[in-house]
């Protein structure tokens, strides 16, 4: 349930040691208005200890949920969302800029009387501009078609996401990726929601829970965009909806803490929530890396670290399949290949 009515939809932020950033994105917040609705931003603050807090306490318009620990983006988002009051509530990430009319593009689909639409998930576009990067390059960022990107003021803009994709192999990722910005929009029915970037129905939260917070960071939004499914909840791409993004400026797409929670949490959501077959395939590509590949070390303690967890995903696995109304195999029939066609 959310806090007493003050809005009709709430924008949830979710911040930690990145002041110039979150203030940037409120900056950008400032004049998104949604039609005939009032509108409330809540900052969660993941107990920063660079001035966060202090100075956004400072800043009018906000509510500002201090935390006395860090809990990650799902348990600020889970936090944020307790102190909203909106029916929809938008996510957005504090190194995002939203583009003029983003608000009101991505929790229109939500607002239409009679949807049946859990969640609805913006275009994300890569801050800067890039162009084709050297084979040597190893600071170039990798498309899934294999093309590689480095920065340049004089390149092209490029996709971050138009939602979220799983792969037969239970591999999570952002749809789109590194895709021309200039690209005609994309398909409206997407697999599951980007957190960074979308909005929730607090009717469809209420029926099927919020996000898993033990996940801490990375794949909450694919884990809840499969009890979305589950329940029979829509959720839709909203080309409309647009920011522009500082790809992991928080944690680093290099750093332990980003490689280490999606290993294991990638595997975990399968655990959880995907067939047998994809599963299994989960499984043996992370048990070949931790055998065969570079820095098995980390890797294999990863493993260990799933291995623990197995009771707990598989007893929420059994919890999920009682409450479900659409089959795992429907909803598995979504998931695409892990090249880059479905």
């Amino acid at each position: 349930m959310g806090a007493a009515r003050v809005a009709d939809v709430s924008v949830v932020v979710v911040t930690w040691q990145a002041l110039a950033l979150t203030q940037r994105c409120l900056a950008a917040l400032d004049g998104q208005s949604v039609p005939g609705a009032s509108v409330e931003v809540v900052v969660v603050d993941n107990a920063s200890s660079d001035g966060t807090a202090e100075a956004l306490g400072r800043t009018p318009g906000i509510r500002l949920v201090r935390l006395d620990r860090n809990l990650g983006f799902a348990g600020g988002a889970e936090a944020g969302i307790a102190a909203s009051s909106g029916d929809v509530i938008a996510l957005l990430n504090n190194d995002a800029v939203p583009a003029p009319g983003w608000l009101a593009a991505l929790v229109e689909p939500l607002r239409r009387p009679g949807a049946r639409v859990g969640a609805t998930t913006g275009r994300v576009v890569l801050s800067g501009r890039f162009r084709p990067a050297a084979p040597d390059n190893s600071h170039a960022l990798v498309g899934l078609d294999g093309r590689r990107w480095e920065r340049s003021p004089d390149g092209e803009e490029l996709l971050n996401s138009t939602g979220n994709e799983v792969t037969r192999s239970g591999n999570g990722r952002d749809r789109d990726w590194l895709r021309p910005a200039t690209s005609d929009p994309s398909p409206r029915e997407v697999f599951g929601f980007n957190g960074g970037c979308a909005a929730l129905s607090r009717v469809a939260l209420d029926d099927v829970g919020g996000f898993e917070t033990t996940l801490f960071l990375y794949y909450e939004d694919t884990e809840l965009s499969w009890r979305l499914r589950r329940r029979g909840w829509g959720i839709e791409h909203v080309h409309g909806a647009t920011t522009y993004h500082d790809h992991a400026a928080s944690s680093g797409t290099s750093s332990r803490l980003f490689q280490d929670q999606n290993e294991r949490n990638r595997l975990l959501v399968a655990l959880i929530h995907a067939p047998s077959s994809v599963v299994l395939r989960a499984v043996v590509r992370s048990v070949g890396r931790a055998v065969s590949g570079p820095d098995r070390g980390r890797r294999l303690r990863v493993l260990l670290q799933v291995v623990r967890r197995a009771p707990w995903a598989l007893g929420r696995r059994r919890a999920t399949d009682r409450t479900a109304t659409v089959s795992r195999r429907t909803v598995a029939a979504r998931l695409v290949g892990d090249g880059q066609t479905p």
